[in-house]
């Protein structure tokens, strides 16, 4: 385990009062360098998120990853889309169930797992 990381949990708050979840799920996070090391440090809020379908994957909108501290040239769009890592069955289960009912996909958390790597916690 890497050390420091182990505590590393961002929740959406307000999530849990504005949405009934219906069922949860686990996917990971492309991220770059920077923004990574930004959500190691705590930098990162959920206050506004939500994700979206494009092109048969899913994304979150609306997740502010603070800049990296000591980042140069090469530091990220605080406010880019990022792109979510599930199975292809998880995928088109989510999707055939937010287009039947019309259902929202949030984010709940944001945590670091055992191994080091960014994981989302989602929610219809």
């Amino acid at each position: 385990m890497r050390r420091g990381t182990e505590n590393i949990v961002i929740k959406n708050k307000k999530a849990s009062y504005d949405y009934e979840f219906i069922e949860k799920f686990i996917a990971g996070i492309k991220l770059t360098g920077t923004e990574i090391k930004s959500i190691r440090m705590g930098k990162a809020s959920l206050a506004d998120s939500y994700c979206v379908f494009r092109d048969r994957e899913l994304y979150i909108k609306g997740m502010h990853i603070a800049e990296y501290w000591w980042g140069n040239l090469n530091n990220h769009d605080p406010m880019r889309e990022r792109k979510l890592l599930l199975t292809r069955r998880e995928l088109k289960k989510i999707e055939r169930k937010v287009r039947e009912t019309g259902l929202t996909i949030i984010v709940i958390k944001v945590f670091i797992n055992e191994r080091g790597l960014a994981k989302a916690e989602i929610a219809i």
